[in-house]
């Protein structure tokens, strides 16, 4: 897993193939007797196989646990998210104050009363992932409401706050140094001042999830200790995502599928600030700006994506297990990586590294236990090396030395230099934040660690080096299988949360879809077909029995083409005809409706989504599940009245694909990891 599943070479370290000859941790601990369960986020299964019907090998369930309750993407909709328990999609309850991350919370908390209920004496292996606080950040307002004004003062001011919040409570050390914000990024101060209520609102929402999430894990922990089993269950709290997230770009978004399809010029500062009081909730789809996330990486450099600086790479975690730590309260300092859990946990089990997991010999585990330094705040490190690699943003730390160098920045995805002119940073070991570059002070030690970075990138399969973009998101050109091909594609009635990677493309050409329907005498009312939701996407479907269909164009607009006859009883065909006005981008064009061949309806679509519907929405075959595309049909009760038969899918000859820069198709994947 070399990088995410998405972006996935046929190169070994990035096929995203786990070998059988590395057991996970779930399947080591749930072949020794444990009981395993998954909930919330799973982004680890290859792409072509993240569909209804996997193969599942590679799923929570086939990687070792016996229960999983979650979603099987980068991101997903926290009050409509598309769910799957086991290997079964399903929805989610239609409670107006539904959220993903208390739903998570009632599972796991379920599961595990249910676990000690029944088998007492079973030790048990519970991981929650919440979607929080992940995009698009969604909470209820009164969550978000507590920090009004909270953050008036901007991310330059933030920053300083933070860090002497971190001094003050002892988690960095006294003389570490708050490092410099990058040029890339703007100063407070020169940001709009008709943006800044904006900005303001986007953390205070952000704040208030990270603290409903917090809560709810709190609920979980306090389940727990209702049992009486929390002192000697070792709980691991791990703090972020490898950074906070500069995927919102500089003014932030209301609805993130904007930058994704190369569309965040719309969001000008009034389009904005009328959205400002819908951030957080349904209707949104938000994500806080670039200045935002540097400070919530407060006191290093840079954003997750760049895995050089810690900015990029290094997150808070909280171990808590009394009955094996006699410490409460303390810090710790010594370095490790997120690899280490896995053997921290073997060894407080008691359970040795096995040699053969169903019959296979295993590679050896990588990480280093950090059991040692539980009781003993002083012990040296046990981890003296580890390297840092994503899409050529590289670094390593050895005996308390960094060396690193950042070939890309994350919203800055055009014009990658070559390899060899990436210019090298070394920072000495007293330097915690990376904020004195010594490589020009001393040139010897910074060679020695970019020839070490080499031999850990080799021995552990980052090379090749590879910063390609539009290369990586062409599956014939990366070089890994893709479920679909061509320019023609059937469906039948009941399928549904097929993928985007699971569909023909249609966007940018000329296209059609045609449905066989059978009516009853009631007529015909509901969706036919539908993919992607409220923030962009199309559906087929019918009105009081007349046949209409409705492009999304990222919740801006709709256009809609209404037929003028109705589907009478029995079995016909309806069909979608997009004749394109060109070979553009996002090109607008005429749809034509037809019932049983005969043109029943037309109209002009003056622009579509160019590049992604959804980052978790799907299409669906006689209902359209998550968020409704169409504003014409209710978001649950909306399934067609009669039968779906089939549903063909035709692209036209013409293939926009190569309008598609590689920039925009890098910003796409990576901002939904």
């Amino acid at each position: 897993m070399g990088a995410v599943a998405d972006i996935a070479t046929s190169a070994p370290g990035y096929s995203s193939i786990r070998p059988n000859t590395a057991a996970p941790l779930a399947e080591i601990l749930r072949l020794n007797g444990y009981a395993t369960a998954q909930f919330g986020k799973c982004h680890e299964v290859p792409t072509w196989e993240s569909d209804p019907l996997g193969p599942f090998d590679r799923w929570p369930t086939g990687s070792g646990f016996e229960h999983f309750y979650g979603f099987v993407a980068g991101e997903t909709h926290q009050y409509a998210p598309a769910l799957y328990e086991d290997t079964v999609p399903i929805e989610p309850p239609g409670s107006p104050r539904y959220h993903l991350t208390e739903d998570l919370a009632d599972h796991t908390i379920t599961w595990i009363r249910q676990q000690k209920s029944l088998m007492p004496d079973k030790p048990f292996f519970a991981y929650l992932a919440p979607g929080a606080t992940h995009a698009p950040h969604h909470v209820w307002p009164e969550w978000a409401d507590r920090y009004q004004g909270r953050f008036d003062q901007g991310w330059d001011r933030l920053r300083e706050e933070i860090f002497a919040r971190q001094k003050e409570l002892g988690v960095v050390p006294a003389d570490a140094e708050l490092t410099a914000r990058p040029e890339e990024i703007p100063a407070w101060d020169d940001m709009p001042d008709a943006l800044k209520p904006i900005l303001a609102r986007q953390m205070e929402v952000y704040a208030g999830f990270l603290e409903h999430v917090d809560h709810h894990v709190g609920r979980v922990i306090d389940a727990v200790a209702d049992l009486g089993i929390l002192d000697s269950t070792l709980v691991f709290y791990i703090i972020g995502d490898n950074g906070a997230s500069a995927e919102g770009q500089l003014n932030g978004t209301f609805n993130e599928l904007l930058t994704f399809n190369g569309m965040a010029a719309l969001e000008t500062p009034e389009f904005l600030a009328s959205k400002i009081g819908t951030l957080g909730g349904p209707e949104a789809y938000n994500h806080y700006a670039v200045g935002w996330a540097h400070a919530m990486d407060t006191p290093y450099q840079w954003t997750k994506q760049v895995a050089s600086h810690w900015g990029g790479t290094r997150n808070g975690l909280v171990v808590h297990w009394p009955a094996g730590i006699r410490a409460a309260g303390e810090i710790r300092d010594q370095f490790h990586h997120l690899i280490d859990i896995a053997p921290t946990v073997l060894g407080v089990a008691g359970l040795p590294e096995p040699t053969f997991v169903n019959g296979v010999m295993q590679k050896p585990i990588e990480g280093v236990s950090m059991a040692y330094s539980f009781n003993d705040a002083g012990a040296p490190d046990r981890r003296e090396t580890q390297y840092f690699e994503m899409m050529g943003n590289r670094g390593i730390y050895h005996q308390g030395w960094t060396a690193c160098t950042k070939h890309r920045t994350p919203w800055l995805t055009a014009g990658m230099p070559p390899f060899d002119e990436d210019t090298w940073q070394l920072y000495g070991p007293g330097d915690y934040t990376q904020a004195h570059d010594l490589a020009a002070a001393d040139p010897g030690k910074l060679r020695e660690l970019q020839r070490l970075w080499l031999i850990e990138a080799t021995r552990h399969q980052v090379l090749p080096l590879d910063d390609r973009s539009v290369e990586r998101f062409l599956a014939s050109l990366a070089g890994r299988p893709e479920l679909v091909t061509g320019t023609s594609q059937i469906l039948f009635g009941g399928m549904r949360r097929l993928s985007e990677g699971s569909v023909i493309s249609i966007k940018n050409r000329s296209h059609s879809v045609t449905a066989e329907v059978e009516v009853g005498d009631d007529g015909a009312s509901g969706v036919i077909i539908a993919q992607g939701g409220s923030f962009g996407g199309w559906s087929l479907y019918a009105i009081d029995g007349h046949p209409r269909y409705c492009h999304n164009l990222m919740g801006l607009r709709r256009f809609t083409v209404a037929g003028i006859k109705t589907i009478p009883a029995g079995v016909h065909q309806v069909r979608m005809e997009f004749t394109a006005d060109g070979q553009t981008l996002g090109t607008g064009g005429t749809v034509t409706l037809y019932l049983d061949g005969v043109p029943i309806g037309t109209g002009d679509i003056e622009a579509t989504v160019p590049l992604i519907y959804s980052g978790d929405e799907t299409l669906d075959i006689g209902s359209d599940i998550g968020t409704p595309v169409g504003d014409e049909y209710p978001p649950r009760g909306n399934e067609f009245t009669g039968t779906v038969r089939w549903v063909q899918i035709e692209a036209g000859d013409e293939n926009a694909d190569h309008l598609v820069h590689s920039e925009d198709r890098l910003r796409i994947i990576m901002a939904r990891q």
